[in-house]
């Protein structure tokens, strides 16, 4: 085997990834191509037409460097990664971007990229203007604010703010949230590129839009200046202040720029002023510097000049391109618009006819509801009819009742007044027995008299019958005694007993005596008999009349329960007639009581007797 059959073979290729702001690609490159091959591979491939403003961009090892496109690949410090990476950026940046951008896709790659610096930090953007952005870009993903369709927290996922703008205030995400759709919900009708183009527009009037810093000294000893680098010049900053610079050398002001090694010189066009010289750190920022001048003085020169006819073309092409769309969108709109009309319509359509169904319903209702309520007053009707006779014949009864209670009433008052009058005759008749008793009593009291005088003059008979028994008796007893028996010894001799011979003489005169008391004792027997048959006689009358007093007023409390509601004065004025009148007995029951004992008092007498 030969020699040359050992060597190992080189590849002819290598892999190359690419990654644009919202794309990654991997292609297979030659060896020999060039980095203008791969350039125009990449542009070819994302459909960029405006490739001066963009370079691939990769890392070596603290800095960053721009692919040379006159240069091979390989032959560049490229890392020696597989696949190896780049970065496809825009290296320069355009002064009026509404101007100089044509192509759709030319202005939604810077607007990603500017997006992201921002975002990033690397351009200072203040929080009024970070939220006017914001709502921007929010507009360009999301197209018009509908409230129905975007509801509170749809933007919880998306990075809008920088964060030194979200620790500035003391904010939460709802209420960032709440500012930024208060501005989005202004943009409605804004297309995606003109949202994205409005949003360069507002950032390219940053201070930091579009500058490349790079450290620099004035002399071998001092670091403490920056250099920036744009689309109008190169200007010095203090590295305390990237928004404001110290010294600017505008691009139509410098005659020449160049470097030695570490020493860059920048003479400007007017000979009478002094050239600028300052230091980097390395050869290989000289070289980035230098590269970025060109390249953006290049660019500030061909502004100046007539667009070249690819340029033309390209501005037609988007003129005709955004007439188109503009029309798409107009025609778009106003279906949208009509669309949007119809459905309204069609939403008022069914509204009405849900509106009407429901009136038409409703008024079913209410037709059943006035049948019903027909019907209810047709029966309340009857029933007010028949409560009508009911009343009538009600009233006719309580017509008749009060005229029964109106003859009552009279009959009431009537045997009231019959009742008084009973009463009144009841007193009378007391009053009357009163006087009787008291006359009696009095004749009984002459009787008494009589028979203590009777009684006296019978003692004086006595005394005198008993003087002439003593007077006659030894005479008596002379002729009528018989002749003396004998008495024993022991025995002593009885007194004379004076009261035979009263005994013998004096019963004519008592036979007489009693007679005459039995007879005056018969007499007042009678007549305490008779008197107490008129007393029984009068109670019993007035034991009737009390039950009837008592039997009128339960009849009246019945017929009317109103006199029981009545004051106790008039209760007791109404009730005192009848208890003076229940009070009759009393004057008749002492005559009574007096009477009795008078009969005691001379029956006991004639006991005596």
């Amino acid at each position: 085997m030969s020699i040359l059959g050992l060597k190992k073979k080189q590849p002819k290729t290598f892999k190359v990834k690419v990654t644009t702001m919202d794309a990654e690609m991997e292609f297979s490159c030659e060896v020999k191509w060039k980095g203008k091959d791969l350039f125009d591979l990449v542009c070819r491939t994302v459909g960029l037409r405006e490739t001066w403003f963009f370079g691939l961009r990769y890392t070596v090892k603290d800095t960053y460097a721009w692919l040379k496109p006159d240069k091979r690949v390989l032959d560049q410090e490229v890392p020696k990664d597989s696949p190896i990476t780049f970065h496809f950026l825009a290296k320069f940046f355009p002064e009026k971007v509404e101007d100089e951008l044509v192509q759709e896709i030319t202005q939604h790659l810077f607007f990603l990229q500017v997006k992201k610096q921002i975002l990033d930090e690397e351009i200072f953007c203040s929080p009024e203007a970070s939220v006017l952005l914001a709502s921007y870009a929010v507009q360009a993903k999301y197209g018009d604010y509908d409230p129905n369709f975007h509801k509170p927290g749809f933007l919880a996922q998306d990075e809008l703010l920088p964060k030194t703008v979200l620790m500035q205030y003391q904010m939460t995400a709802d209420m960032w949230e709440e500012k930024i759709t208060a501005w989005y919900a202004e943009h409605r009708g804004i297309a995606r590129d003109e949202a994205e183009m409005e949003y360069l527009k507002i950032a390219q009037d940053l201070e930091m839009y579009g500058v490349s810093y790079f450290d620099i000294t004035q002399n071998k000893r001092d670091t403490d200046l920056l250099l920036g680098v744009d689309a109008q010049g190169l200007h010095i900053y203090s590295p305390s202040s990237k928004l404001t610079p110290n010294k600017s050398f505008p691009w139509s002001g410098i005659r020449n720029i160049s470097y030695s090694e570490k020493e860059f010189t920048i003479k400007p066009l007017d000979k009478k002023k002094d050239v600028f010289k300052f230091y980097s750190s390395q050869l290989r920022v000289n070289k980035l510097i230098l590269q970025l001048c060109i390249g953006n003085h290049d660019l500030f020169m061909r502004r100046r000049k007539v667009d070249s006819i690819e340029v033309q073309q390209m501005k037609a092409q988007a003129k005709e391109e955004k007439a188109r769309k503009k029309m798409e969108r107009q025609i778009l709109a106003r279906e949208k618009q009509m669309r949007e009309e119809a459905e309204r319509a069609k939403e008022e359509m069914e509204r009405r006819l849900f509106q009407l169904q429901d009136e038409a319903r409703l008024a079913n209702e209410a037709l059943l509801r006035s049948e019903e309520t027909a019907d209810l007053l047709a029966e309340k009707a009857q029933i007010a009819e028949e409560e009508a006779k009911l009343l009538a014949h009600k009233a006719a009864e309580a017509e008749q009742e009060r005229q029964r209670l109106e003859v009552n009433a009279m009959k009431t008052k009537e045997e009231k007044r019959l009742m008084e009058q009973k009463m009144r005759e009841a007193e009378q008749l007391a009053v009357k027995l009163v006087e009787q008793s008291e006359r009696r009593l009095k004749e009984a009291d002459h009787l008494k008299q009589d028979l203590t005088e009777a009684k006296d003059a019978e003692r004086r008979a006595k005394q005198k019958l008993l003087e002439i028994t003593k007077t006659t008796y030894p005479l008596i007893a002379a002729y009528s005694a018989p002749p003396p028996v004998p008495a024993p010894a022991s025995a002593p001799a009885a007194p004379p007993a004076p009261s035979a011979a009263y005994e013998t003489t004096s019963p004519p005169r008592l036979d007489f005596k009693d007679s005459d008391m039995k007879r005056l004792s018969m007499e007042i027997e009678r007549e305490r008999l008779e008197y107490m048959e008129k007393s029984k006689h009068l109670q019993d009358q007035l034991k009737e009349l009390k039950s009837e007093i008592e039997s009128l007023k339960l009849e009246e409390q019945q017929q009317h329960p109103h006199l029981s509601q009545l004051p106790h004065q008039q209760a007791s004025g109404m009730y005192a007639l009848h208890d003076a009148r229940t009070y009759v007995p009393e004057p008749l029951y002492i005559p009574h009581s007096n009477r009795n004992s008078a009969f005691v008092s001379q029956m006991a007498y004639f006991e005596e007797v």
